[in-house]
């Protein structure tokens, strides 16, 4: 969807909801982070200007099967909850699982200040001194200790139903089936098999958000203002969530010329966010053929035109990478407790 197919329907939207005399400003894509169809604006007086409130509206895409991801109305329950628990996620003032206003299901939240660490090109206005970086993933880790405290049974309970283990592996069979390159295909492959054959016993269930990273946490000053992009959020092991943060510092998952910048080293988180245990390779090398998956399909989408993103060409270069990475991970786990001595 394009500004200026967006702006009139968001002026009646507006219109109707802060009066009149309320008109939009400052309408614009949010690109940090790749977020999809994710627009940033202000509501201002149009008497004087005066700025009311600056929100942020996400849409599902038009003419797509809501489900999962694509399915953006789910979240404003899920972050409404959060923010009455006090959790650093920004409140849902307005939603809509019809078409009424953007031809589309919308969740609008309120912008909160700060900027993502885009973790493999951060933004120049960060200070990328290695300390600073650290505090950076460090701050972002404190969060995911809090963020997996949350009493979802309590505050959620008919949100969604847990996902079993083994569906978090199947899960990604069509996703990864659209892998522009056979090799990459086989090799994801491979990895799935040796996923199912060593799955660890179930943890019990909590809020997983799915996308767990510096990139999906807002900083201000150095300082974290807030945690957002919670499409791929579900019910399921949290350790999903460790073994993602885990994935993205891991260097041998990356290639030398895209990589995220991170000084901590996988054992390094896993020990900050306080889990200990052999299972521990068997997560993060879920979490390499997730995002191998996700990027054959993203690269697949960039290639054929449907959705063009150049960004995803960078990650080509790191997906036979990633999917190495887990299958060595899997095979000899217990290689991954002694690798911090030798980086």
């Amino acid at each position: 969807m394009k500004l200026e197919e967006l702006a009139s329907p968001l002026q009646r939207f507006v219109q109707a909801h802060y009066g009149a005399q309320a008109e939009v400003k400052g309408l614009q894509v949010m690109e940090a982070g790749h977020a999809g169809l994710t627009f940033g604006f202000a509501v201002a007086a149009r008497s004087d200007a005066r700025v009311l409130v600056r929100l942020v509206l996400k849409l599902s895409p038009p003419g797509v099967r809501r489900s999962g991801n694509t399915d953006v109305f789910r979240q404003a329950p899920l972050l409404r909850a959060l923010h009455t628990a006090g959790l650093p996620v920004p409140d849902v003032p307005w939603a809509g699982a019809d078409e009424r206003w953007f031809g589309t299901p919308f969740v609008m939240m309120e912008r909160l200040p700060g900027l993502p660490f885009f973790v493999w090109q951060p933004d120049p206005r960060f200070d990328l001194s290695p300390d600073l970086v650290r505090m950076l993933w460090q701050q972002c880790i404190d969060a995911l200790v809090q963020l997996h405290r949350f009493d979802w049974q309590r505050h959620l309970p008919d949100w969604e139903k847990p996902t079993p283990l083994r569906d978090e592996i199947t899960r990604w069979d069509g996703i990864l089936a659209k892998a522009p390159e056979p090799a990459w295909l086989v090799a994801g492959q491979q990895v799935r098999e040796l996923l199912l054959a060593h799955m660890p016993k179930d943890s019990p269930p909590g809020l997983v958000h799915g996308d767990y990273q510096p990139g999906n946490v807002l900083y201000e000053a150095g300082r974290m203002s807030g945690i957002i992009d919670w499409e791929l959020a579900s019910i399921g092991s949290p350790l999903l969530d460790l073994g993602w943060v885990m994935m993205l510092a891991d260097s041998q998952s990356w290639h030398s010329d895209w990589k995220p910048l991170c000084p901590l080293t996988p054992q390094a988180i896993a020990a900050h966010y306080g889990a200990a245990g052999p299972e521990l390779p068997w997560w993060q090398a879920l979490a390499g053929y997730r995002l191998g998956a996700i990027s054959c399909l993203n690269v697949h989408l960039h290639r054929s035109g449907r959705r063009p993103d150049a960004t995803w060409e960078r990650f080509a270069l790191a997906i036979p990478r990633m999917f190495a990475r887990a299958a060595a991970l899997l095979q000899a786990p217990d290689s991954w407790s002694t690798e911090e001595t030798r980086q």
